[in-house]
């Protein structure tokens, strides 16, 4: 479920950064309209009913292919858009003001060809726009029926907080997700992220679960990529190599004993962790959309899931390290550093 909204989404989504060549984003898939409605075809008929997209992939072609896609099934799907990355060269082309946020829901509806959006999510945080401003110009996208709830992306732990807090103290709708990236190999997000959106009875819509490919299997040590691959011409996310390798040993070795692969594993792990609303997989190929969505149902064991926790758990930071053994450890170690 999605926050407490009460709209139900499937526990795995189909991202379409890949729909579109142009700009930067062509980069991740460069798929058209035919290929790309296969995949929607194929998403839908696995009863995937979560899309998401965004303005800024491929300028925005990503959001016409969705439509194209989507032609006479618009009721089958929940859509999910974003706002805030540079549209144009202007100086307002960007941010969350309610300038820009006003101009682009409606190239954002155009391009959708719908007249409503089902979660409208800001795409960055934005260092020059005051959160009421941005927070009231949402609010009356809710209310004027243009967007059905709002959510976040790519936000910390302290900025989820502090957004809930004044769409609270000013009586504005609030943010009922957060899209963030989280994987084996990037699991940051329990540090402060997901206590808050715990906190708050949020849900976490997962980007990039695979790591951008790396953990789907293709990759091992001492390969050399391939210029045609993705990691080789835009490493996105960065992934620190020798630890997704180690962890690569150990989903393969799951793999193997279970009959599945690499890429079902490491999405099954996200999938079992119980934050996650849904989980965002992107495709540019029916096999391996099919590959991705045979995760979902599996449940890995206990043991399965420490040794996968063993290998890729991150470091005990500071403020948590003086509390392993209990909230008065300090206190029973070295009583004469406490005042009486």
């Amino acid at each position: 479920m999605l926050g407490t909204t009460g709209v139900l989404v499937s526990e795995i989504g189909l991202g379409t950064m890949t729909f579109g060549d142009r700009g930067t984003w062509g980069l991740f898939g460069g798929l058209d309209a035919s290929s790309a409605r296969r995949l929607v075809d194929q998403a839908l008929d696995a009863g995937v009913n979560f899309f998401d997209t965004a303005n800024a992939y491929a300028g925005g072609q990503s959001e016409e292919i969705l439509r194209q896609a989507l032609k006479g099934r618009r009721d089958q799907a929940i859509i999910a858009t974003k706002v805030r990355a540079r549209t144009g060269p202007g100086p307002n082309d960007l941010g969350l003001s309610r300038l820009h946020i006003f101009r682009q829901v409606d190239e954002s509806l155009r391009r959708l060809g719908t007249d409503y959006i089902d979660l409208y999510q800001i795409h960055n945080p934005d260092q020059l726009t005051d959160w009421e401003e941005t927070l009231r110009a949402l609010d009356d996208l809710v209310r004027s029926g243009k967007v059905r709830y709002i959510g976040a992306s790519n936000l910390t732990g302290w900025t989820i907080l502090k957004a809930r807090a004044v769409s609270q103290m000013l009586g504005l709708h609030a943010f009922k997700s957060n899209q963030a990236y989280y994987s084996l190999a990037a699991r940051e997000i329990e540090r402060e992220i997901i206590p808050a959106l715990r906190d708050q009875n949020m849900g976490l819509i997962v980007w990039s679960p695979l790591s951008g490919g790396f953990l789907s299997g293709k990759y091992s040590r001492g390969q050399a990529e391939r210029q045609d691959d993705r990691h080789a011409r835009l490493s996105f996310p960065p992934v620190d190599r020798d630890k997704a390798f180690a962890i690569l040993d150990v989903l393969r070795e799951i793999a193997e004993e279970r009959g599945s692969t690499v890429a079902r594993i490491a999405l099954a792990w996200v999938l079992n962790q119980q934050a996650v609303t849904s989980v965002i997989v992107g495709a540019t190929r029916p096999e391996q959309l099919q590959d991705n969505l045979a995760a979902s149902g599996i449940r890995l064991t206990e043991q399965e899931l420490q040794r996968l926790d063993e290998v890729s758990r991150l470091p005990i930071e500071y403020p948590a390290w003086p509390f392993l053994e209990g909230d008065d450890s300090i206190v029973r170690k070295h009583p004469k550093t406490v005042a009486p």
